[in-house]
């Protein structure tokens, strides 16, 4: 299977101009699943919910997300994009796995990080797996890494490729999704944006270093911090099934559930 990422900068507001770049930079790939960044038609450091609202898309009545479906469509491929997701008065921080036949999931981000607080609803949907022609992809959005249990979710779910458009201004996450790939034993796309959002209200800097991991934990490849990036390779999924990590012990059928009880009540 051919998977990879496609980094690059949104400009903040000017969601034609985005989605133009990333048709520009996809039209010609020979790929299987490409990930890309949160809200990457939209740019991300909104001031409040109403400015988020009003660049927020609609996906069933959406130009941009309509040309992503004909790119998907044309390519053979499918997307997974971060987006503003307009839902009546709510409005999400949003990913939609995108195919040649259309939308076939969205997932609303469940862990709001500092400000986005005050931008976004709090996302409403379980984490769930979806089947790509046998091949088994979960998603998350950027701050669900801090979440151990989001990876875990979907691994017990059968998960063999975490995908994850991110929006990252720490600097813990990149590595971090190591141990969760090892701990987990799945594959791991994380899709960032890298240059500063200017707004009235500060700046931010984001760090690119999109990324590919292996069940193993080992990284397949890690762009740059600051500059464009597209990046495919070949995976065999396959190897996501096999979760021994020692010859006698296997990181899912060896948990004790018993006693994370705990976990439920808190």
């Amino acid at each position: 299977m051919k998977v990879g990422f496609y980094q690059f900068r949104p400009l903040f507001g000017n969601p034609i101009q985005n989605c133009k770049k990333i048709i520009a930079a996809l039209k010609d790939v020979d790929a299987d699943l490409l990930v890309l960044p949160e809200l990457a038609l939209t740019g991300y450091y909104f001031k409040n919910k109403a400015e988020s609202i009003k660049y927020a898309e609609d996906p069933d009545n959406s130009e941009r997300i309509d040309s992503l479906i004909n790119l998907a469509n044309e390519c053979n491929m499918h997307l997974i994009i971060g987006f503003a997701e307009k839902c009546g008065e709510q409005c999400f921080n949003s990913a939609a796995l995108i195919g040649p036949s259309g939308v076939q999931h969205i997932y609303r981000k469940v862990h709001l990080f500092n400000e986005e607080k005050f931008c976004f609803d709090p996302g409403d949907t379980p984490f769930i797996v979806n089947d790509l022609n046998g091949v088994k992809i979960g998603m998350m959005i950027c701050f669900d890494w801090v979440f151990p249990e989001v990876a875990r979710v979907l691994a017990l779910q059968g998960a063999q490729i975490i995908c994850q458009p991110s929006n990252l201004v720490l600097t813990f996450c990149q590595q971090t999704m190591l141990a969760r790939c090892l701990e987990n034993k799945v594959f791991a796309i994380t899709a960032n944006r890298y240059g500063v959002d200017k707004r009235p209200q500060g700046s931010l800097r984001f760090t690119g270093k999109s990324q590919v991991v292996t069940p193993g934990g080992v990284l397949l490849h890690r762009a740059f911090s600051q500059r464009d990036a597209l990046f495919i390779t070949e995976i065999n999924p396959e190897e996501a099934n096999n979760k021994m990590i020692t010859q006698h012990n296997n990181v899912l059928m060896d948990r004790r559930p018993e006693f994370y009880t705990s976990l439920n009540n808190k």
